[in-house]
């Protein structure tokens, strides 16, 4: 907050007592007017009344988050096979007048094999087929309500400038006023409280001044960093649609034009500005170059619609259309890149101008802001994000989890845990200096929605590399520990661990037990350990308890942690050798209740009495409560109120158990709710 409003002052210092003395647009010369609109006063186009802002932290919404429809307008703009394409896994909400438009569009989609099971309509005048231009921005406010942003419309078309209401309606969700004047296809944000637009936004409302603009934009939209722009296009619309487009919170697509243009200049200040400016993902955009020259046929490419995880991109038969379907591959790995052609397509108007996504009003979201690049080696890196369930249905527990991958290995996966006000944490381990790391979150909660971060997942993951750190201290011998034999379970397998470094390495913590099948070590040394230099440490592994898995081989991994590094080990079994044991200590094992709020109850049997040790481990590995007793001859029940051992109240999260008897371990997962 402190440096949000940081930037505001600083934006409204340079602008103060610089009033516009600019004269309003000569809206005669704008090409999209009708004759009669012409001769319409833009203020008499409808009476606005400007509403108190939504409640705080108010979230605008960006088009590449979730939406759940997208509006088009009839009498179309668009071809059908748009429409046709969109339906496929979105719904279309088609407005029109009167039912008559609806019966001449719905045989219009039948005729031409629409989805028309992700077919809508919503009755409501309208002036024009711009609906990105005239239509809703959608908000969240801080109690995770949704709503609408309206804004006086800049063109005097009193029926296009009453549509946010009347989605406001449809929706049955709040609509806000902000008394700018604007425009859909003059504006992009990134979701995170960034956003840009051409200085057209300045010379449309000469009432204010450029400081008390970028006021109206924090108080109503948190958009804290308004980033307004000289137009490159040197055209009469002014839209930045026309040459840029936010990807992601840190990834904008900016139009590139011949060398010999007089204004190639000028577009590559704006690449060059977005280039050195911090994106909300706290590292400079990365800036995607796309090559519109403007020449017939046109070139709109950055005049496109992301709508979830497809991307729909204006061609026209140019020869530049198959490079710029190959840029938007390449820079959005993982989305459905599709070509819409169709001759009605303008340089200044095409199909990012004539839709408008509509937001998932339930939405899940997951704010983050991601390790990227460069960082500095750490032995744990915490992942920290802001899970934002908006259908108000709870989170599920167990489903917000880190996908990660290592130099390109497999995903493994960790669990985040709850900590508090929509907070949640988990931890990355086991990283060397040097190392490619790939990861990205997931959650899913009871509404049956889900989501990423990044938004479309593994295809293109958050990467960093850590830098710094030691060198390779410990060797492991051999590099898996493998139970291929009962004569492998009953007698163990040795692991060797090797002091390889110049000096002595201090070992802080080795994983004592397994978590997917059940091995343990015989003889645990006393930690911390001093392994001395060319030392090795022997330690002698056995694996039992069966457990029912399918498949060959089931992988577990030890941790060995140091003081500067935490080193993994890989086990193995063949699941064939895994059997019941008959002579189990513990049996009849129940626990309840699982959520828990005040108090968890393991019950259990045992044949005679047995040292009994509970422990309970957080979801970082720490041991938080042990109680080890004898337990009696018959039905036992042990309890955990969810304090610790040093008598500290435990956070709500994710926890695991472990019951020891003998040689035979239970474990398993809690989930604490308070």
């Amino acid at each position: 907050m402190k440096i949000r409003i940081l930037l505001l002052i600083i934006s409204v210092t340079i602008s103060v007592g610089l009033k516009a003395q600019k004269l309003a647009p000569d809206y005669r010369k704008l090409h999209y007017l009708s004759e009669a609109e012409m001769q319409m006063p833009l203020n008499t186009a409808r009476n606005f009344v400007e509403t108190d802002p939504p409640t705080p932290e108010v979230r605008n919404v960006a088009e590449f988050d979730q939406m759940q429809a997208v509006l088009v307008r009839y009498p179309f703009g668009i071809p059908i096979s748009l429409v046709q394409e969109m339906a496929e896994e979105t719904e279309v909400i088609t407005i029109v007048a009167t039912s008559v438009q609806q019966q001449q569009v719905i045989n219009i989609y039948n005729s031409n094999d629409v989805n028309m099971e992700n077919i809508a309509f919503l009755t409501a005048p309208t002036d024009s087929y711009w609906v990105r231009d005239y239509g809703p921005w959608f908000v969240f406010d801080g109690d995770k309500n949704p709503g609408i942003m309206d804004f006086p419309y800049n063109r005097p078309r009193p029926n296009d400038n009453n549509l946010p209401a009347a989605v406001s309606q449809y929706l049955n969700i709040d609509l806000y006023g902000m008394n700018v004047y604007h425009t859909g296809g003059n504006y992009m944000c990134d979701g995170m409280g960034q956003a840009s637009s051409t200085d057209l936004v300045w010379e449309e409302n000469p009432q204010l001044t450029e400081g008390e603009i970028a006021i109206k934009f924090d108080d109503y939209l948190n958009i804290f960093n308004y980033h307004v722009r000289p137009d490159p296009l040197d055209d009469y619309i002014k839209h930045i649609d026309c040459w840029g487009k936010f990807l992601s919170p840190g990834k904008v697509i900016i139009g590139q034009v011949p060398e010999a243009d007089y204004r190639y200049d000028d577009f590559e200040a704006a690449a060059d500005y977005f280039a050195n400016t911090i994106s909300s993902y706290g590292i400079p955009y990365e800036v995607v170059r796309v090559f519109t020259p403007g020449t017939s046929p046109n070139t709109p490419y950055t005049n496109s619609l992301i709508l979830n995880k497809r991307v729909f991109v204006p061609i026209t038969g140019s020869q530049w259309d198959d490079e710029a379907l190959a840029t938007y591959e390449e820079a959005m790995p993982g989305y459905d890149i599709v070509g819409i052609s169709y001759n009605g397509w303008l340089n200044t108007d095409a199909l990012h101008c004539r839709t408008k996504g509509v937001a998932d009003i339930g939405m899940l979201y997951i704010k983050h802001i991601p390790l990227l690049g460069d960082v500095s080696f750490q032995e744990n890196y915490e992942i920290t994000a802001e899970i934002l369930n908006n259908s108000g249905e709870n989170i599920y527990g167990d489903s917000a989890l880190i996908y990660y991958s290592v130099n390109n290995e497999e995903y493994q996966i960790s669990n985040m845990s709850f900590v508090e006000d929509d907070i949640w944490t988990g931890t990355i381990s086991g990283i060397q200096p040097g190392d490619e790391v790939d990861y990205y979150l997931y959650a899913a909660d009871m509404s049956g929605r889900q989501n990423h971060h990044p938004y479309i997942g593994e295809p293109d993951p958050h990467e960093f590399t850590p830098t710094g750190g030691v060198v390779n201290q410990l060797e492991m011998n051999p590099d898996t520990i493998l139970f291929l034999n009962y004569e492998d379970m009953l007698n163990g397998k040795i692991l060797n661990i090797a002091n390889v470094s110049n000096g002595d390495v201090i070992i802080n913590d080795i994983s004592e037990y397994g978590t997917e099948f059940m091995w343990f070590v015989e003889t645990m040394p006393d930690l911390p350990y001093t392994l001395v230099e060319n030392d090795t440490l022997k330690l002698n592994i056995f694996a039992d308890i069966p457990v029912n898995f399918m498949g060959q081989l089931l992988s577990d991994t030890m941790y060995i942690s140091t003081v500067d590094s935490t080193y993994k080990q890989l086990l193995m079994i063949d699941e064939d050798l895994i059997s019941a044991i008959a002579d189990k200590e513990i049996t009849n094992l129940s626990i309840f209740p699982n959520p828990f709020s005040s108090k968890i109850n393991f019950s259990f049997y045992t044949e005679n009495q047995e040292t009994i040790d509970l422990k309970i481990y957080s979801i970082s590995g720490q041991l938080v409560y042990q109680n080890k007793g004898i337990s009696n001859a018959g039905n036992n029940t042990m309890s955990w109120d969810g304090i610790s051992n040093l008598g500290t109240k435990m956070a709500k999260g994710i926890y695991f158990y472990e019951i020891t008897s003998g040689r035979e371990i239970n474990n398993g997962k809690l989930i604490y709710s308070q």
